[in-house]
């Protein structure tokens, strides 16, 4: 269970993805959900674990997955999924 756990992390995508954005890996599904939720790069890091810098890369993979090119749009998009 935990090797999975990291393997998502690490990018390989996790089969049946509720969210509808069956493309992003485990850890931009997390950081989307924490930016859908309100939280800043720094809060995200803070609360995963990880750089601003890291949690900046997996936001630009997920805005490029998503089709997305804002917060704002991630937050909207993500609620109707």
């Amino acid at each position: 269970m935990r090797a999975e756990q990291e393997l998502a992390a690490a990018g390989r995508p996790v089969e049946g993805a509720a969210t509808g954005a069956d493309d992003l890996t485990a850890r931009e599904r997390e950081v989307c959900d924490l930016v859908a939720g309100g939280a800043t790069n720094r809060e995200v890091a803070a609360a995963l674990f990880l750089s601003p810098r890291t949690v900046e890369h997996h936001l630009r993979g997920a805005y490029r997955k998503l089709g997305v090119r804002s917060r704002s749009e991630l937050a909207r998009r993500w609620a109707a999924s």
